[in-house]
């Protein structure tokens, strides 16, 4: 008698049946779909050793109900992605959950190059500079209202120009007589020190630093010679057209001094009463 060729699961006899072998083992079809097969995540029914089975991440599918969510769209041989364990091919997903390009109102597909700013996202090579029109990638811009610049457009266009060199005072100038000027503009007439930060005064609408001010128009101490500004403070004496440091105000014979004294003019000389009378 022949040997015993049965189904290790039903023990029915697999003689001129199908039947598939496991681990050294024969089952009938049937016994084997039913301890072997996966359930299919979407219908819920055994995936037959006849059908194609789809795996993703600890799901099985039929080929057949491993489809698009939204669209039914079959996705055995298309890209897809999941959403709260929904599968969606990419269309679905794109316009579903991707952003759109505020510049050309198409999907921002995943993965491509973008940019996004106060809520809003353009592709990296729609985001462009309102005046040049190129591309500003990763560069510095400035946004106007709802327009947005480089850095060189929008000074070219908006930032105010140096009424000494003309060109465009982005940041750090300075403002004299209701005009713009680059700190290293903004000079001395005469020795071209730049008077940003110290005190300055101005002649015919020139600036000019204290030093070379005195130097050029202030009248000069008939004691010392040296000019006398009235800048900081400084307090001085007029008689006659000439004037003194108040410090320089003294008696030309005994040197004592002479503010808020009597005093008695002698030729070029200013006398105290002292030696007035002494004469």
């Amino acid at each position: 008698m022949a040997d015993k060729f049965d189904c290790d699961h039903c023990k029915e006899s697999l003689y001129g049946r199908k039947y598939i072998q496991s681990d050294d083992s024969p089952y009938c079809i049937p016994c084997y779909d039913s301890l072997f097969s996966n359930t299919c995540d979407e219908c819920k029914e055994l995936i037959g050793h006849d059908s194609r089975e789809l795996f993703y991440e600890d799901r099985h599918y039929h080929e057949h109900c491993f489809r698009c969510f939204h669209c039914d769209r079959s996705l055995a041989d298309e890209p897809f992605t999941s959403q709260d364990n929904s599968l969606l091919c990419n269309d679905c997903y794109c316009n579903e959950f991707s952003s759109k390009c505020v510049a050309c109102d198409k999907i921002v597909m995943p993965g491509t190059r973008k940019l996004e700013y106060a809520g809003s996202t353009w592709h990296e090579g729609c985001f462009i500079c309102h005046s040049c029109e190129q591309p500003i990638g990763s560069k510095s811009f400035i946004p106007d209202k709802d327009e947005h610049y480089c850095v060189p457009c929008y000074e070219d266009k908006f930032a105010p120009r140096c009424t000494r060199c003309k060109k465009a005072l982005a940041k750090g100038g300075v403002t004299y007589r209701d005009e713009p000027w680059h700190k290293e503009c903004f000079v001395c007439t005469n020795c071209k020190t730049q008077l940003a930060g110290q005190h300055f005064t101005s002649r015919d609408d020139s600036p000019y630093c204290l030093k070379c001010f005195g130097n050029l128009y202030a009248k000069k101490c008939e004691a010392c010679s040296k000019p006398i500004t009235g800048f900081g403070g400084g307090k001085y004496i007029s008689f006659e057209e000439r004037q003194w440091h108040q410090p320089c105000f003294t008696c030309s014979q005994c040197s004592v001094s002479l503010v808020g004294a009597g005093f008695f003019p002698e030729g070029d000389r200013i006398l105290c009463r002292g030696c007035h009378s002494s004469l």
